[in-house]
């Protein structure tokens, strides 16, 4: 059964599979990063290595507020690049079976970030795909802004 990384956002359910996540950590003041396409608030200094910040609320056009010191940050990695995702909480890990996943196309269309729904007796719980959630266009917006920056 998969692992997955459930967190909480404006009461909504996310999650992660757990093999893309590398930790969570506390929230730390995020370095504003103009040059970057929209889905990216800023960067943060991870051992050495710049991160992209991702604001989920603006990804899921949510209402925008500032970092909370109680938020958190879920370190994950794509095939590409480490990320930094703001939450508001991190409720911990959940088996997944896989009856239980549908496809988020199914229930929500226009989910191109989302790999599936997890179904529960308490709600849903919205399971990102994180390889697709930068697209193309912004994956080389950031990479320019990145390199241009360094």
């Amino acid at each position: 059964m998969p692992q997955l990384l459930i967190w909480t956002l404006e009461g909504q359910r996310y999650a992660l599979p757990l093999a893309a996540v590398e930790r969570v950590v506390r929230a730390v003041a995020v370095t504003p990063f103009p040059a970057a396409p929209g889905a990216v608030c800023g960067i943060v200094n991870v051992q050495g290595q710049v991160v992209a910040v991702i604001d989920l609320r603006r990804r899921l056009q949510l209402p925008a507020r500032a970092i909370a010191l109680s938020d958190q940050m879920v370190l994950a990695s794509t095939a590409r690049r480490r990320l930094a995702l703001i939450a508001d909480a991190v409720n911990g890990v959940a088996e997944c079976a896989d009856e239980a996943v549908v496809t988020a196309g199914h229930i929500i269309p226009g989910a191109e970030y989302m790999s599936g729904v997890m179904k529960l007796d308490d709600g849903m719980i919205l399971i990102h795909d994180l390889d697709r959630f930068l697209s193309l266009d912004e994956e080389l917006a950031l990479e320019k802004a990145l390199s241009d920056a360094g």
